[in-house]
Parts: C-alpha cells; structure tokens; sequence
C-alpha cells in the first residue's frame, strides 16, 4: 500500500510550505495522539488565489478546489507538526467556513473538496466527522476556511 506522501504524488499534488499564520497563533499544535490545525486558507505560495463570497463572486465548483486548497495546506501542518504523513491513523474531524452570500445554502457541496481530498490522501483514515459552515465573512475576504483534528502515532 502506498504512503500519503507517494498518493499525493500520485495525484500531481506537491505537499506545500505551511502557509505563515496571519496573527498570533500557530499553524498546527499537538496534544497528545491529536493535532490541531489553525483554519487553512486557500494560499498558494503565499498568495490568497481568490476572494469574494460563494454563491455571489465566487462559484460553487470553484469553491471546492479551493477547499481542496486549503485541505491541502493543513495536511502540510499536520506533516510539519508530525514528520511524515504515514504517523496519521485517521483525520478525526474537519470543520470548513464558506463565506456565502446570503442565499447560498451548498456549503457542504463546497466541504466536499476538502473531503474528498483527504479521502483519497489518507484512504479510509481519511473518513471524518465534518461541519460546514456558512459564514458572512472570513479573513482577506477569503471564499473558504478548513480546519481539521488528526489522530497520530
């Protein structure tokens, strides 16, 4: 069975730098088994790729590659905390917020992204408990925000 890292390679994906926290707090803390991502944004090499709220600026299936986005940079915290991604027993919980305009109600189509992601990164350990939800408003005025909860060796 191949490792996180070489399933990642497999999808054309490049585990990023962890994005630098925008104020103080850091980008992944473990307590014990358990690590606790920051909310991830969708930053790709430093830079927020989109603004603007879902169901207005933004589209739904945009929204969810940059939920996938953001899952992809909590999974570099989580590596940056633990070392390599094959210490994951499971991905426990992921809480994502989609700024949406105030009649957009698919917030968990556009969670799906990062789910779906983490499916296929971590296979079954990647099957989590999940929220999604609507916000009016995130930081930089970004679409989407993921956080997660890991179990680790």
């Amino acid at each position: 069975m191949s490792t996180p890292e070489e399933r990642l390679a497999e999808l054309g994906l490049e585990i990023p730098e962890v994005a630098a926290p925008l104020a103080s707090y850091v980008p992944a803390a473990r307590s014990g088994a358990y690590v606790y991502t920051s909310g991830q944004l969708p930053i790709v090499k430093g830079e927020l790729v989109a603004t603007g709220k879902v169901g207005a600026e933004i589209e739904p299936e945009r929204a969810a590659e940059l939920a996938r986005t953001c899952a992809l940079n909590a999974i570099a915290a989580v590596r940056a905390e633990v070392g390599e991604l094959s210490r994951v027993r499971r991905i426990v919980k992921v809480v994502g917020f989609v700024a949406s305009a105030p009649d957009f109600y698919g917030q968990p189509q556009v969670i799906n992204g990062a789910s779906d992601l983490l499916g296929e990164v971590f296979g079954d350990a990647g099957t989590h408990a999940r929220s999604a939800v609507g916000v009016a408003v995130l930081p930089r005025d970004a679409p989407v925000e993921v956080e997660l909860i890991a179990e680790v060796e």
